[in-house]
């Protein structure tokens, strides 16, 4: 399906990075590295409740289901209460409570609630736990077209994190796709709840879904064998509801859309899980339902760019499923890792191809300390 065509219906907006031109010649100086943002422990904030929700962030579940996620200091149930009119709270949800150790590191209480029924293209008012009058706002996405995306990648928490969720504020989007990248903690734990701070404002209104980056695996030898610790816990995607067996891959359908996110740093040759998953997820697809499909990744395909060439993840995953997403027709793959923007035509096996996705690079959102890429 053309390019045009699905513009005409699926609004993206991409977040890019500033570049420079001079005399008519598109130039690009690196930008240089900006000072990373550090929110300090939620218990080293003045007189703070321990109850207080923090970090909350939503996520798409379903048609008419979202999912709460917020941090407190104490245990304490995890009930969330929403409502179409502000202050009077009619409906209520259940959910579960968790946390996890890293090395030294103890988490504080990580919970989170599915919420339902809702209406498409709603606003919503809820609260987070019996212990916190605290209101905060949700808008669910609409049902059918158009549907607005802010996607991002390599996010972080640094001055230029800053600069571009402003961008995003000021998008209207209706849901952000984020391919990798979050917030990189890189072992240091305390980070993720730097980053949780920092995107709250948004990702509190507004359903954020992300799938894993390089800087997620946090796999330490012989002190942490195992990998996406803080991740998992911290952002659960709706991998179960999919038919996934890992919060590493997952799809959904929302708005006449089929969004697949694939985990570039779990197994993904032709006789991984994640192969078989996706070759069942492509099979279900109904594009009388979902015309569209979109698919993120967070190394990328395909790229021009010095600062990632020919790594495993990219070249290997590319071989081993880039056949099934051009046998399914997939509209557009976006990729995060290279910190840069770059737009590719309709490519299939390293030559330009009507029937194949569009692949763009948006790896731009600022996390990466060093500065953009060139």
């Amino acid at each position: 399906m053309g390019l045009q065509g699905l513009m005409l219906f699926l609004t993206f907006t991409v977040v890019l990075a500033y570049a420079g031109s001079t005399g008519g010649v598109y130039s690009y100086n690196r930008p240089p590295m900006r000072k990373a943002l550090v929110a300090r422990h939620l218990d080293e904030k003045d007189g703070i409740d321990e109850y207080e929700p923090q970090q909350v962030h939503t996520s798409f579940v379903g048609q008419d289901k979202m999912r709460i996620s917020w941090i407190t200091k104490a245990s304490t149930k995890p009930i969330v209460y929403f409502t179409e009119t502000t202050g009077v709270y009619q409906n209520s949800v259940l959910g579960t409570s968790s946390s996890y150790k890293y090395m030294t590191y103890k988490s504080d209480q990580i919970h989170e609630a599915v919420i339902f029924p809702l209406k498409p293209d709603t606003v919503y008012f809820y609260r987070c736990g019996i212990n916190s009058s605290k209101e905060y706002t949700l808008r669910t996405p609409p049902a059918q077209f158009p549907i607005r995306f802010a996607v991002v990648g390599d996010l972080g928490r640094t001055n230029w994190t800053n600069s571009t969720l402003q961008h995003i504020a000021k998008s209207n989007y209706d849901m952000l796709l984020l391919p990798g990248n979050l917030a990189y903690a890189d072992f240091l734990q305390y980070y993720w709840d730097s980053f949780g701070t920092l995107v709250e404002p948004l990702a509190s209104k507004r359903p954020w879904m992300v799938t894993q980056g390089n800087h997620e695996i946090e796999q330490f030898p012989l002190f942490h064998k195992e990998k996406f610790t803080a991740y998992n816990a911290r952002w659960r995607m709706p991998f179960e509801e999919s038919g996934s067996d890992s919060n590493l891959y997952y799809s959904f359908n929302v708005a006449g859309v089929h969004v697949i996110m694939l985990g570039s740093y779990t197994d993904f040759d032709n006789t991984s899980a994640q192969y078989h998953w996706l070759q069942a997820d492509l099979g279900k697809i109904d594009r009388k339902i979902t015309p569209w499909i979109v698919a993120v990744v967070h190394a990328p395909w395909y790229n021009s760019n010095f600062a990632h060439i020919d790594e495993k993840e990219e070249v290997d995953m590319k071989e081993s499923m880039e056949g099934l997403l051009y046998k399914a027709r997939v509209d557009v793959v976006f990729a995060g890792h290279v910190d840069a923007y770059e737009r590719f035509t309709r490519v299939y096996k390293d030559n330009p191809d009507i029937c194949a996705p569009v692949y763009i690079n948006v790896g731009t959102g600022g996390g990466n300390s060093e500065g953009l890429s060139f």
